[in-house]
């Protein structure tokens, strides 16, 4: 659990000119260093209505949970100013569903944007007043405390303990993994996205899932299909997309973006509907029993010192940028463009970057939390840690032998940089979620060999 903590609550006041809706902020990062209550944006929305919908989406998703369904969580969604824009983020309860509302520059007006990252009190008494909010309401946007609040720091003290840490931490760095192999697979139009969204189903009143359902482009459409066909696109949970309800009228297109199709598993999708001035983004976990948080795609980067050293390279290039060029980092760092990435997904498990699928490019964000803590939370890792340090790895040409503590033997085949192990493991998920420990730890192994380091058993020693 972890306090956050706010000036006072956010709240939607009125004033002669209109609503004037303030967001209050927790301690965050900036580039100034850490700061209690950094203020991000003062000014107007060009569209309020259709951000006061988005925010309440972002919010929805924030408060559900799509997979056992129990009582609604209060969970804060992180903001993040990009200098040209605010990007609001949350997950769900479960884990399940990523929601990101990208309010770029031409739907805020009058104020300078700033840089940093923090969380942003959500309250019920404002998701009520946001629910009013007129069509013709001008709406005045204060994301942090004004300068009365930053100077005397009156007013009380609203805390609340919430369930953030590891899980949400774990899954923004999953999240970005699966994204950045996204592709944009369909654009519908306006009135097509409208009729597509809301024929889907909707969750039962027991939470039970409606299973993992593919559609497939058809011209300006999207048609299902009983299997996953050349271009089609994973729609795990089709009831998980319901927040994205709150934004339908306003909506001027739908993109999809998934992974190219191969074989029959399940894949995570995101669903982008476009706004005036703006975007939502809904992201689905392959399954509505899996969380973000357990899909084991940033293993690999977690387990070479090589990431380690170019991460901390990289993130002092990185300055807050809405848009990371990797082809521009790999010049100012020297580094080839692959390691920039490793070196990305890296920092993405302290939740340093994010990633745009709409942009196809990833962002800075600043959470206060450090790469060793989710190396700490990820028991695969620490157990293919052990089986290294035990000796308990053989390498043998392509062939990896892992003998474990109970005496059984595994082996890892690599086929062309992709290792398959004879594990459980391996026979449940074929690599769907990750590596498994056996084969991180022949990884570790054969990169310490090609470094030609001393100390580790290379050869035998398995116990």
């Amino acid at each position: 659990m972890q306090a956050v903590a706010y000036s006072r609550p956010s709240a939607l006041e009125s004033s002669a000119g209109g609503p004037r809706l303030g967001l209050e902020t927790s301690r965050g990062a900036t580039p100034r260093g850490i700061e209690d209550h950094p203020r991000f944006f003062a000014g107007f929305l060009t569209h309020p209505q259709v951000a006061s919908a988005g925010l309440l989406a972002v919010a929805d998703v924030a408060a559900a949970r799509y997979h056992q369904r129990q009582s609604p969580a209060s969970l804060d969604p992180v903001v993040t100013g990009n200098g040209d824009r605010l990007r609001f983020e949350s997950f769900s309860g479960c884990c399940g569903v990523y929601a990101r509302l990208d309010v770029l520059g031409e739907g805020l007006d009058g104020g300078d944007i700033g840089h940093g990252t923090t969380n942003v009190d959500v309250n019920n008494p404002l998701r009520e007043a946001l629910s009013r909010i007129g069509a013709d309401d001008p709406l005045h946007l204060r994301v942090g405390p004004d300068e009365l609040a930053v100077t005397t720091l009156d007013g009380p003290v609203v805390e609340k303990k919430v369930p953030l840490p590891d899980r949400w931490l774990r899954g923004f760095a999953e999240a970005q993994v699966l994204a950045s192999s996204f592709e944009l697979r369909a654009e519908l139009p306006a009135a097509e996205a409208v009729r597509f969204l809301r024929s889907l189903p909707r969750g039962t009143a027991r939470g039970a899932s409606r299973g993992v359902q593919w559609v497939v482009p058809a011209g300006r459409a999207l048609r299902p299909t009983t299997r996953p066909v050349p271009g089609a696109v994973c729609l795990p949970g089709p009831e998980r997309l319901a927040a994205l309800q709150r934004v339908l009228r306003h909506a001027t297109a739908l993109r999809v973006y998934g992974p190219a199709v191969t074989g029959g598993a399940a894949a995570a999708s995101a669903w982008e509907v476009v706004l005036p001035g703006m975007r939502l983004t809904l992201t689905l976990s392959p399954e509505t029993s899996r969380g973000f948080s357990g899909e084991g795609g940033v293993l690999d980067a977690l387990a070479t010192d090589e990431a380690a050293q170019d991460a901390e390279l990289i993130a002092v290039l990185l300055a807050w940028e809405p848009r990371i060029d990797v082809t521009d980092l790999a010049a100012a760092s020297g580094l080839p463009a692959g390691r920039v990435r490793a070196a990305l997904v890296r920092l993405g498990t302290s939740g340093r970057v994010g990633y745009d699928a709409a942009e196809a490019a990833y962002f800075h964000r600043e959470l206060p939390y450090d790469a060793q803590r989710a190396e700490r939370h990820n028991p695969r890792l620490r157990a293919a840690r052990d089986l290294v340090a035990a000796g308990a790895v053989a390498l043998d040409g392509d062939v990896g032998t892992v003998t474990a503590e109970d005496g059984h033997v595994h082996r890892v085949r690599d086929d062309a940089g992709t290792l398959s192990c004879s594990c459980l493991w391996w026979a449940k998920y074929r690599g769907g979620r990750g590596p498994c420990k056996h084969a991180l730890a022949v990884r570790m192994v054969r990169r310490e060999a090609a470094a030609g380091r001393q100390g580790v058993p290379v050869g035998g020693g398995a116990r």
